[in-house]
């Protein structure tokens, strides 16, 4: 198996000991993206706004890898307050139609820098 490291720009810098994602033959892991804006690594305010940057960060590495969000067959969403899940359902049609991938959306107790969104993803390019 060899694995090939992917990395952009054009997405925030991981904070940890991580990639941005990793692909393995057709299948690319996308590490989990919290709403910091990649030029400044400074956190995005409000629900709505912090969930768009979590896709616009998701789609610079799955464009970096070679693919689109088209590509996602596998999203992981975790929230901190599943009232928000409504304006979620909302942004996520925005960047994506059918047919959907597979999702979950969790909620959790807290997510890096008091962020309240976090999201990753499988994608196949095949």
């Amino acid at each position: 198996m060899s694995k090939t490291i992917i990395s952009t720009e054009n997405a925030p810098a991981a904070i940890g000991t991580y990639s941005q994602a990793v692909r393995v033959e057709n299948t690319v892991y996308l590490s989990g993206q919290i709403p910091l804006n990649p030029t400044t690594m400074e956190m995005v305010e409000g629900f709505e706004q912090q969930t768009v940057q979590v896709f616009e960060n998701l789609k610079a590495v799955a464009e970096a890898a070679g693919g689109s969000l088209s590509d996602i067959v596998k999203l992981n969403i975790f929230l901190t307050d599943l009232d928000n899940f409504g304006i979620l359902n909302e942004v996520m049609g925005r960047y994506f139609s059918a047919p959907y991938p597979a999702r979950a959306a969790v909620g959790v107790a807290s997510l890096p820098r008091n962020s309240c969104v976090e999201m990753d993803a499988v994608l196949y390019l095949g």
